[in-house]
């Protein structure tokens, strides 16, 4: 492995941190027994990819200088 990504692109992540969450909300006494947790980490990850590109168009829409 030599490429590299942002942690929050990285489906490992945020699939431990929805089973950190199922955890606590079952500990805490919630109803998580119908939640699917690996349609939970797409769904998660879908959006946290739709907001990053969302972010890079707007930062480079109101960058001040050229790329380059």
């Amino acid at each position: 492995m030599t490429t590299t990504k942002p942690w929050y692109l990285s489906r490992t992540i945020w699939a431990s941190l929805v089973t950190v969450l199922i955890g606590a909300a079952g500990i805490t006494g919630l109803p998580v027994d119908s939640v699917d947790g690996s349609s939970l980490t797409d769904t998660l990850v879908q959006g946290v990819t739709a907001i990053s590109g969302l972010v890079a168009v707007v930062g480079r829409l109101w960058a001040s200088k050229k790329i380059g």
